[in-house]
């Protein structure tokens, strides 16, 4: 067993060939959504086939599968640079505090960058890390076992709510007391030429980013509804008037997701 494991969330894969692709120099997990039961295992990789949907499912899936010391988390739309095992451990040997690592990301379109998202080398907080996806962040295996903290399957591509399921991962861990810091350490590119779920910015992406803010910020879910939807800069169609609205709508419908999640007899 190595000291790193890459959780790869996937679909519809036959055979275990994503690895090459990704460029994964270590021990794998994928975790794949397909039409089928099944799983394959060759070396240190090992693919999880089910039936199911979901991302938070699956990326679930992958962790209660994982053996590790540190698990980087993987959407299968990245491609690694070449040393990432080697980066990834020394990050980790480098911050022994750390329970948590956000890493820098590059963007491609069309087979060229465009955006290279980088952190800096400091401690991050609740207000300065909800923008980082769960492709860009490490864990230790520890900690998350220690606070039994694993990913809402409400949230996410494929789930009754389209996103959020990384923030919601993020906020739950600062509230359950991880250090999450940022690292330089660049881990690869990530292709962002289409996607499978997202749909665009129409009226269920703000009512479902409503629901979001009731679960990221139950104190005031109300005020960061309202700033959300009239600072939203993305294409839309949609006023800031309908936005906020939508979004408002969507508070009051998570409240009683929110309840039920706390108290399922309830």
């Amino acid at each position: 067993m190595g000291a790193l494991q890459v959780l790869v969330a996937t679909m519809h894969q036959r055979d275990l060939s994503l690895v090459k692709k990704m460029n994964i120099p270590c021990d794998a997990v994928l975790a794949n959504q397909a039409d089928r039961e099944e799983i394959l295992s060759q070396g240190n990789v090992k693919m999880i086939t089910t039936a199911t949907r979901g991302v938070g499912l699956n990326r679930n899936i992958a962790l209660l599968a994982a053996t590790a010391d540190i698990l980087l988390f993987a959407d299968d739309d990245v491609t690694y640079y070449d040393g990432l095992e080697e980066g990834v451990v020394s990050a980790f040997r480098d911050n022994p505090k750390a329970d948590v690592l956000i890493f820098g990301l590059d963007i491609t379109r069309n087979g060229e960058i465009t955006e290279k998202r980088r952190v800096h080398n400091k401690r991050l907080r609740v207000w300065n890390a909800m923008r980082y996806g769960t492709c860009r962040m490490a864990v230790r295996r520890s900690a998350l076992l220690r606070e039994n903290i694993l990913f809402n399957q409400n949230f996410g591509g494929g789930c009754p709510f389209s996103s959020g399921e990384d923030s919601l991962f993020l906020k739950t861990c600062f509230d359950k007391g991880l250090r999450v810091y940022g690292c330089d350490y660049v881990l690869g590119a990530c292709a962002k030429d289409s996607s499978t779920w997202f749909q665009g910015c129409n009226e269920k992406f703000f009512y479902d980013k409503g629901v979001l803010m009731r679960h990221l910020f139950p104190k005031a879910p109300g005020l960061m509804a309202l700033y959300f939807g009239i600072v939203f800069k993305r294409e839309t169609r949609l006023s800031a008037f309908q936005r906020v609205r939508l979004m408002l709508a969507g508070v009051r419908g998570g409240k009683h997701l929110r309840r039920y999640e706390e108290d399922p007899d309830r």
